[in-house]
């Protein structure tokens, strides 16, 4: 970033210590995950996807949704790197993407609604 020239100097050096603020597209892969996230099925989904690794038919099932909606979750998810699959003969099975991104998602979903990894308990 560009030093900027602040019109009204509070004396608190802002435009020093913010020079090398990231860029509003490193602020907008942020905000494209957080719109991902921004639906309360897809991130059951996603949370359901750090702790097993499961095809369509399965989480339909655990969720208790239709598989179209439940697909529709995955491709989004997906598409943000968020989970990964892995095809087995006509299978499709879906995992949480083994990434630091996820990860911190993972963590983020748990200790907002303190919740705890299944194998914790």
């Amino acid at each position: 970033m560009t030093e900027k020239c602040l019109p009204h100097d509070h004396g608190q050096n802002v435009e020093k210590k913010l020079r090398d603020m990231p860029s509003v597209d490193n602020f907008q892969i942020v905000a494209d995950i957080f719109k991902q996230l921004g639906d309360g099925s897809r991130i059951r989904i996603f949370w359901l996807l750090c702790h097993c690794e499961e095809c369509v038919m399965n989480i339909s099932a655990l969720v208790d949704m239709s598989s179209p909606a439940v697909s529709h979750h995955l491709r989004q998810l997906k598409s943000g790197g968020l989970i990964v699959s892995r095809r087995e003969g006509k299978e499709v099975y879906y995992k949480a993407a083994d990434t630091e991104r996820a990860q911190l998602l993972h963590h983020m979903i748990e200790a907002l609604v303190k919740i705890a990894c299944p194998s914790e308990l």
